[in-house]
């Protein structure tokens, strides 16, 4: 089955997962993932991209993001991507290609998924037998909503900040919503979304992406 046209509409949050070719290390310690950080920065202003959450592992990303037009997610990948394989080929003598062909996405609905996938990206180190409390990850968002610590990368979205208007209130209610159980079957939804590019949300939401950018 062919994958989905790639749709990134200016306005619409999109999970976007990178990972490295046939699964390979593309961190191999914390300079990289600080350059890493550092081209999403560069990159991110350059052409107009809200970061709202994301996560470093061993061999992959997840990002949260909002585009500002069209076409900047596909440029904002395409730079951060070659930029960093650039710096990674040249720092470990290597050549050839970093990252699986062109990258994972999909649209997020902000009626009931948005904080669900963005739960989903920060629990990834926990899910991965990385870190046993999401905040012990240094490479992800999750302290900069738990507890407002600051980053050059982040955006928070509107569903983070209505989640509760009080930001101290908003720091102990998102940690509990965080430790609490995930809805059954939350998790394969949003990783299958993301892999097959299918929209992340309910059936009307599915339903007007579908109406709006595949069937007109």
């Amino acid at each position: 089955m062919p994958r989905r046209p790639r749709i990134c509409p200016a306005g619409m949050p999109q999970h976007v997962i990178q990972r490295g070719n046939n699964r390979q290390i593309c961190f191999q310690d914390l300079a990289d993932r600080a350059a890493y950080a550092m081209y999403l920065s560069r990159y991110q202003r350059k052409f107009g991209v809200d970061i709202h959450a994301w996560v470093f592992m061993t061999n992959h990303t997840h990002l949260l993001v909002t585009p500002g037009t069209d076409d900047a997610l596909s440029a904002f990948m395409k730079s951060v991507g070659q930029s960093y394989a650039q710096y990674y080929n040249g720092k470990y003598e290597r050549s050839g290609t970093l990252w699986e062909g062109r990258f994972k996405s999909c649209m997020v609905d902000t009626e009931q998924y948005f904080l669900q996938c963005q739960r989903y990206i920060e629990l990834n180190p926990v899910k991965a037998g990385l870190v046993d409390y999401p905040g012990d990850h240094q490479w992800s968002s999750y302290n900069c909503h738990a507890y407002g610590m600051r980053s050059k990368l982040h955006t928070p979205h509107p569903c983070y900040l209505n989640y509760q208007p009080d930001p101290d209130k908003r720091f102990i209610s998102y940690r509990s919503f965080i430790a609490s159980p995930t809805p059954e079957g939350m998790d394969d939804e949003i990783h299958y979304a993301a892999i097959s590019g299918k929209p992340l949300g309910s059936e009307e939401f599915q339903e007007r992406v579908r109406a709006k950018y595949w069937e007109a």
